[in-house]
């Protein structure tokens, strides 16, 4: 893993532990980066799924959600 790959994950795995602390103000600042985070990567593969000829099909089946919900949150970006 490149230097700043493993500087990401370590710091997702610190953000993650923070989302489970018992001070609200740490916990739920953790929550809404975990929720960057998710976004980002959820782009960042479905990006990459439609570079390999993946159909909005097999991205929504991924995801676990309908054709018309990936295709209408990320169309747009993907220019497909």
């Amino acid at each position: 893993m490149a230097g700043t790959e493993a500087h990401e994950a370590d710091e997702a795995v610190h953000t993650a532990q923070d989302a489970l602390n018992g001070d609200p103000s740490v916990g739920l600042r953790a929550v809404a980066a975990l929720r960057r985070l998710t976004e980002r990567l959820e782009a960042l593969q479905v990006d990459s799924a439609r570079r390999k000829g993946w159909s909005w099909d097999e991205i929504g089946a991924a995801l676990g959600v309908s054709r018309q919900a990936v295709h209408k949150k990320h169309a747009k970006r993907t220019g497909r």
